[in-house]
């Protein structure tokens, strides 16, 4: 099945806000100067549930990708008080949403049944708690048919390799946090990396859609990137992962961004790429191999 493809692509989504908050829509509005983002919070308005619209758009090309879901702790019932001082963590606490909520299981249910990926997005403190993410990882398996493969860190957050030596030890078989959030590109190789040199793997993030040139105002630059980045993919048989956020599909706040995606799958498809989420392609690049890469032409 994999053996003519010239490179792997995946496709990830870090569940952090499904829901806009009052702060958010408020900060947008005097940074924009566009009142838009205070109508976007009237009643039964939510643009940032943009999982239809991802469903539809993957559909439209028969792929799938992988959905990170967030479970972060709340801040006044989780929490010391000790904590309710520190800015980091109100922060975090802006847009939280509660993985139990029957919209959220709904969703989740959905996607599993249509072929994603549901994968943990671990919480921002959770790289270096082990107990905590055990605990996140079993609230989300408990809310479907299905067991958890991988997923990516809040923040791309990791303290190497003991995050990873955490993800192991709860059975997990991948970890996608190694990356930027303000770069983009093949700074981490073109394979899979083992820490461990056995079969649990890290796929380095190759874009997340906020470090590349804003598609609304650089729509040329940003295609011309990805371009870029996707021959490059097909050159090195390499494996390449992007992140699009789901707030990233709403195309009044962020223009470009769903055509961008669109374009970055019409591509790779042009230039004979493999496309899924990261635990379909796992098993194929599970056995370790004699270098510390896995290349996806001689492994697939």
């Amino acid at each position: 099945m994999f053996d003519d493809y010239e490179f792997a692509l995946c496709l990830t989504h870090d569940i952090d806000r499904p829901y806009k908050a009052w702060p958010q829509a408020l900060y947008y509005a005097l940074a924009d100067r566009q009142p838009s983002h205070l109508l976007s919070m009237l009643p039964g308005r939510n643009p940032y549930w943009q999982f239809e619209t991802i469903m539809a758009v993957e559909d439209d090309f028969d792929v799938r990708s992988a959905f990170y879901f967030l479970n972060e702790p709340d801040l006044l019932r989780d929490k010391s008080p000790v904590s309710w001082f520190r800015s980091e963590n109100w922060i975090q606490q802006l847009g939280r949403y509660d993985i139990t909520d029957e919209a959220i299981v709904d969703v989740i249910h959905t996607l599993d049944r249509g072929g994603w990926e549901i994968g943990i997005h671990g919480s921002y403190h959770s790289y270096a708690d082990q107990f905590r993410l055990a605990y996140e990882k079993a609230v989300l398996e408990s809310l479907y048919d299905g067991s958890i493969l991988g997923g990516r860190q809040h923040y791309l957050n990791l303290d190497r390799p003991q995050t990873w030596q955490y993800h192991a030890e709860l059975g997990l078989r991948y970890d996608a946090s190694l990356g930027s959030s303000t770069s983009y590109g093949f700074t981490n190789g073109y394979g899979v990396k083992r820490p461990f040199d056995n079969s649990f793997v890290v796929f380095p993030l190759t874009i997340m859609e906020v470090a590349l040139p804003d598609p609304g105002t650089k729509e040329d630059e940003a295609i011309a990137e990805c371009d870029r980045l996707l021959r490059e993919a097909a050159e090195n048989d390499a494996v390449m992962t992007i992140l699009w956020h789901l707030r990233y599909f709403n195309e009044d706040e962020f223009p470009g961004y769903l055509r961008l995606y669109r374009y970055i799958i019409e591509r790779a498809q042009e230039l004979n790429a493999w496309i899924g989420p990261p635990g379909e392609l796992y098993p194929h690049v599970a056995k370790p191999p004699d270098s510390t890469e896995t290349r996806p032409k001689t492994e697939l």
